[in-house]
């Protein structure tokens, strides 16, 4: 018997680390990992151990017989990765198929290396990798810091709530949250309570993970009416993100257009059509879940400019929607580029996922209105939108109304040319994140990154950058790791040389400026109470957690947490 790894693979590589036959690629150290949508394990090199498993953070390894039906192909996934590999066995008899590289010691320090105080600002995959990585390979105290009143980031407000498994990476980034050489700042934004210089003049160093929070815009006449959004804001909103309009997403309209062939477009799609009694076992807002179950959305079309092979998205994250029950998976084949591109694709390629799945031609006035008939989600490649119209049946583009069509580009028998107005009262853009300036940083507006040498913050000593903030936004959430090290690694190497800036201020005292400058600060006890109030009300409510929507219930339950610690 062997290991598989399936869809909610993180590619952190953790699994790698603990294999002793080297039988899980590519590896962190392979040119093929940057660009990797999941690792691999080899059937023919497996020694069926379990150690992988036990070690994933995301539980994303089964035994291969054990698969349920929906992640049965996992096996063959898993396998098709090594065809036409030869077995290079380094000894005549045993089970290493594959050979060992060189051993590397990245953390070796100096015995007289001094404790350094890093502030880590964000609490996201990205900033929890950096201090994980100083917490456990040197003796540094780590400040962590978040504009929010609570950890987690994209962990928290990013990840569908369908995937709980995924969450689970939260479980490692949180035992770090008390451990005795860390403090926790939580509401604190910088720019706003705290400069940059100041954080830079209590520190040794600063690493900067606060993510790309914006999203990318589409461009084209219409795009500020009533029922246009971001994936963004839609994501924030099922998620409890305390700065989303807990009652602004409309779900009267029958069908809803998202533009974009990314993960998250696939994301929202999946959300908006599934059954809100399954969602009520998840972790989605409650303002979300009660939306959702009053929805009257029947269809969702997923709009992609080029086609089926250059999408964005994972073939994971394609196939579980094979298997959502009650949701027809279909392509619209308005386009013949289309469906040549679906026939002439390989078993691996991202277009042969799409081969088998039933082809239909959108009808621009409505959707499906058989209350019997299942939900469905079509994918349409070769169009893109040009034109949001609004106002009421007749009114065309006129005045300041609501989104009531979507003009998109119509590739039609030649391909190219022409353009239909599909009927929708929902348009989801869906086309890229965008990182925000940070107060006190130099910023690269083409990109929406700071620039960077190494993760060393050009012309700013004592200051890096990780995440999306660093590299732009790519990567899931395993990607972070091996960002987070380089970071790390020029950090500390900044450190041997010399050529970190001294600070002039202590913890104690950096501990003081915060909490003069914001009264609402929680720290790891605040934090820990509010954790503990979203699961007790979760239980209540036959949910793993009840998530807490505002800032003002963040903050008064991390209050009443730390009171009643205190008597």
């Amino acid at each position: 018997m062997t290991y598989a790894i399936t869809q909610t693979c993180c590619s952190d590589a953790t699994c790698v680390a603990v294999c002793p036959v080297n039988c899980i690629h590519p590896t962190p150290e392979e040119r093929a990992f940057g660009s990797t949508e999941m690792l691999h394990i080899d059937p023919r090199a497996c020694i069926d151990c379990g150690a992988c498993a036990d070690a994933c953070p995301v539980d994303a390894i089964f035994p291969a017989d054990a698969l349920s039906a929906g992640q049965r192909e996992y096996a063959a996934i898993n396998a098709a990765y090594y065809e036409g590999e030869e077995p290079q066995r380094p000894e005549p008899t045993g089970p290493n198929f594959h050979a060992w590289g060189e051993p590397v010691f990245e953390r070796s320090l100096p015995a007289d290396f001094a404790r350094l105080r890093v502030a880590v600002v964000g609490t996201g995959p990205a900033g929890m990798y950096a201090a994980q990585d100083l917490l456990l390979h040197t003796s540094a105290e780590v400040t962590l810091i978040d504009r929010l009143p609570v950890a987690g980031g994209l962990v928290r407000y990013g990840v569908a709530p369908d995937h709980p498994a995924t969450k689970k990476v939260g479980d490692t980034f949180s035992r770090f949250h008390s451990h005795p050489r860390v403090r926790l700042h939580l509401g604190i934004e910088v720019g706003r309570d705290v400069t940059a210089g100041e954080l830079a003049a209590h520190h040794d160093a600063v690493v900067y993970a606060v993510g790309a929070s914006t999203d990318r815009r589409l461009g084209i006449p219409g795009e500020e009416r009533p029922g246009c959004l971001s994936a963004t804001a839609f994501v924030s909103w099922y998620n409890a993100h305390p700065e989303a309009v807990a009652q602004g997403v409309d779900l009267s309209a029958e069908r809803v257009v998202v533009v974009g062939n990314g993960n998250v477009a696939l994301d929202v799609a999946r959300i908006l059509v599934s059954d809100p009694e399954v969602l009520a076992g998840t972790d989605i807002a409650a303002h979300a879940l009660a939306a959702l179950r009053a929805s009257r959305v029947r269809e969702v079309v997923v709009l992609g400019r080029r086609g089926p092979k250059d999408a964005a998205y994972t073939r994971s994250e394609l196939l579980a929607l094979k298997h959502l029950p009650g949701v027809e998976l279909l392509v619209d084949d308005h386009d013949p580029r289309t469906a040549a591109a679906i026939d002439g694709a390989g078993a691996g390629d991202r277009a042969g996922v799409l081969r088998g799945l039933a082809r239909t031609r959108t009808d621009p006035a409505s959707p499906p209105a058989d209350e019997g008939s299942p939900r469905r989600i079509v994918l349409r490649f070769h169009s893109e939108p040009v034109e949001i119209l609004g106002g009421g049946p007749g009114d065309g583009t006129a005045g300041d109304g609501p989104v009531r069509a979507v003009r998109v580009t119509d590739g039609g028998a030649g391909g190219g040319g022409g353009a239909v107005d599909l009927r929708s009262g929902l348009l989801l853009r869906a086309i890229g994140y965008r990182g925000l300036p940070v107060p006190g940083l130099p910023f690269d507006e083409a990109t929406g990154t700071v620039p960077h040498e190494g993760g060393r913050v050009a012309g700013l000593p004592g200051a890096y950058v990780v995440g999306w903030i660093k590299r732009g936004p790519s990567g899931g959430i395993g990607a972070n790791r091996t960002c987070a090290a380089e970071t790390v690694g020029t950090l500390l190497a900044d450190a041997v040389a010399g050529a970190l800036p001294a600070p002039t201020g202590d913890a104690k005292a950096f501990r003081r400026l915060a909490r003069r400058r914001n009264r609402r600060v929680v720290d790891a006890r605040g934090l820990a109470a509010i954790d503990r109030a979203e699961r007790e009300q979760g239980r209540r409510d036959g949910r793993p957690r009840v998530k807490l929507a505002t800032v003002e219930e963040l903050v008064a339950t991390a209050r009443a947490g730390r009171l009643r610690l205190t008597r």
